[in-house]
């Protein structure tokens, strides 16, 4: 049961992979659907970040964590190495837990 799930995930995703160059040239959209495709994709990326900076289990992650997050995002808002950012978010998290920070 489990093989069969996993050829059928794998055969939905190379169709789904495959119909992006083989459709390009057919289907046009609208600047409205790109504009809308577009804000949809920041939304997401958006909602993943806060779910993921702002909780932890089932309650709230504490403050160091978002404030790790936040550091980072101004470091990548400054156009900073995605080293440095990693760095940063991981050590503000980091020596905020060190000093009591939850």
């Amino acid at each position: 049961m489990t093989l069969a799930a996993v050829l059928v995930l794998a055969a939905g995703t190379y169709a789904f992979r495959l119909a992006g160059p083989l459709l390009r040239d057919r289907l046009t959209l609208s600047e409205r659907v790109k504009l809308l495709m577009s804000t949809s994709a920041t939304v997401l990326l958006f909602a993943l970040v806060a779910t993921s900076s702002l909780t932890k289990g089932q309650g709230f992650a504490g403050l160091a964590l978002p404030l790790g997050v936040l550091v980072g995002g101004v470091a990548a808002w400054r156009k900073a190495p995605f080293v440095v950012v990693v760095v940063l978010a991981a050590a503000t998290t980091a020596g905020l837990r060190f000093v009591g920070v939850p």
